[in-house]
């Protein structure tokens, strides 16, 4: 696997390494031990799948507090989606910035995302899936959101937004009272 660090501390696109023939071919997606060489947390504990059935479907921004803090290792198994996150830890020099990429079923690229990253998407194809590993179990008192379209991070969505939850239209303006 090749581990590029983006212009947001902590946060990878990783590439897998295709081992190809005749037949397709075979990738890891995931090596212990390569993650800890990058000081990367290991401890997945949790997979989730999450199925878009229309392009421009908009789901984010969402992560979940402290003590439940989570990593979150994406990608798009079917479809393709843009990708984007934001660094929420205050003590950070990327702070309040934010990340894109275009992670799909043909380019097999991951993003991992660190503990303090909000993290959410949006699909540029029909029947998009997306996997996720997650490093802590859904703790429903931690979880939280920004808005996706929260002025205060300037977000730049490929498509207009499509299907958008109720819950992810209401989280409040970033610096007001959550």
């Amino acid at each position: 696997m090749k581990f590029t660090e983006i212009k947001l501390k902590g946060a990878f696109i990783i590439t897998p390494d295709l081992l190809e023939d005749e037949r397709g071919f075979f990738a890891r997606t995931f090596c212990m031990r390569e993650f800890e060489e990058h000081d990367l947390n290991s401890g997945l504990v949790q997979c989730n799948i999450s199925f878009n059935k229309k392009k421009g479907t908009l789901r984010g921004m969402h992560y979940q507090a402290d003590p439940h803090a989570e990593v979150k290792l994406v990608r798009c198994t079917s479809g393709a989606i843009c990708d984007i996150i934001i660094d929420l830890r205050a003590e950070s020099p990327t702070f309040k910035q934010w990340f894109a990429a275009e992670l799909s079923e043909k380019n097999h690229q991951m993003l991992y995302v660190p503990e303090g990253f909000a993290h959410g998407y949006q699909t540029l194809e029909e029947q998009s899936e997306v996997f996720y590993q997650v490093s802590a179990f859904y703790n429903p008192a931690s979880e939280r959101g920004v808005r996706w379209n929260d002025p205060a991070f300037g977000i730049k969505w490929p498509l207009p937004a499509g299907v958008v939850s109720k819950k992810d239209e209401s989280y409040p303006d970033w610096g007001t009272k959550r």
